[in-house]
């Protein structure tokens, strides 16, 4: 019975909600959770009441969930049982009832832009690996796109004569300019790497690994690692700071949030709202440390 309520939910989150693999994988791993708990209890999934997920949600966090997963959680609970309704396997929505602890979203790490400089000269662009690496870096600053973004691009998704990147996804289009220097780094890439690597001259996928295959998540996070070290960067970083700090660092220099909001493929401005509060406290920062007055008091 499981196995059928999770596909038939599968089936919802992508053909009704157009989630991407990613989100996919996350709502069924919190359904499957939820499932064994529902189990635990000797009940349907459909017929739990709103205490006993609120005991379930409070586990999680008694458990060292995140308030981001908790969150995450509830929400994938709330689209649940909004399937179960429209399907007629719930008669009443016990989520309505849910209250979830809201506390201050953390702040995202953000890079210096000589620490980005750093880990973008890391790359030996003189062989092949080095050079896709560079290109696959610096679009990635460029753009501010996502990973799932970045490794899923198609040749014909770059036009480096007019730098600009088409980027598709579930939810949304967008066309975003590239820098001069990410524009030169992925031709060349495009130019003198990419052929040499691919087995099969078909394939359509704009960055590939040393086997001609689409690069993967996994992949280009261990590039990303790699890179880190050699440049000898403190930070523990992910693929997905250098989003963070093409937002923060547009900010810093005078754009507006609703235009970073419009490359990033936010649908809600809140969500790019945080990078303000990243740079106020950035910069609250830096008066204390460097003001003389502020540093006596």
């Amino acid at each position: 019975m499981h196995n059928e309520c999770k596909e038939k939910f599968a089936d919802y989150l992508v053909n009704s909600r157009g989630v991407s693999a990613n989100t996919l994988s996350s709502y069924m791993r919190d359904v499957d959770a939820y499932l064994t708990y529902a189990d635990s209890l000797s009940l349907s999934p459909y017929a739990l009441t709103t205490k006993q997920i609120q005991k379930f949600l409070n586990r999680q966090a008694a458990a060292g969930r995140s308030p981001a997963t908790v969150a995450r959680i509830t929400a994938t609970l709330r689209c649940f049982f909004r399937h179960a309704l429209l399907t007629g396997q719930a008669e009443e929505n016990p989520m309505q009832g849910v209250v979830v602890e809201k506390k201050d979203p953390k702040l995202p790490k953000i890079l210096t832009a000589r620490e980005v400089e750093l880990l973008l000269a890391q790359p030996d662009v003189t062989d092949l690996k080095g050079c896709r690496d560079k290109a696959m870096l610096e679009l990635l600053y460029a753009t501010g796109i996502r990973v799932s973004e970045l490794i899923e691009l198609n040749v014909e998704d770059v036009n480096c004569s007019l730098g600009i990147l088409h980027c598709r996804s579930a939810k949304n289009e967008r066309r975003i300019p590239i820098y001069d220097e990410a524009r030169k780094a992925v031709a060349d890439y495009l130019k003198r790497a990419r052929p040499a690597m691919l087995f099969d001259p078909d394939e359509r996928a704009l960055f590939t690994n040393m086997n001609g295959s689409r690069m993967t998540r996994q992949g280009f996070w261990k590039i990303v690692k790699s890179y880190t070290r050699a440049a000898n960067i403190a930070e523990d970083i992910t693929p997905h700071t250098l989003r963070h700090s093409f937002a923060a660092h547009l900010l810093e220099n005078g754009a507006e949030l609703r235009d970073i909001q419009e490359m990033l493929g936010h649908s809600d401005i809140s969500s790019t709202q945080v990078y303000a509060r990243v740079v106020k406290e950035r910069y609250q920062s830096v008066y204390a440390a460097c003001h003389p007055k502020a540093r006596r008091a």
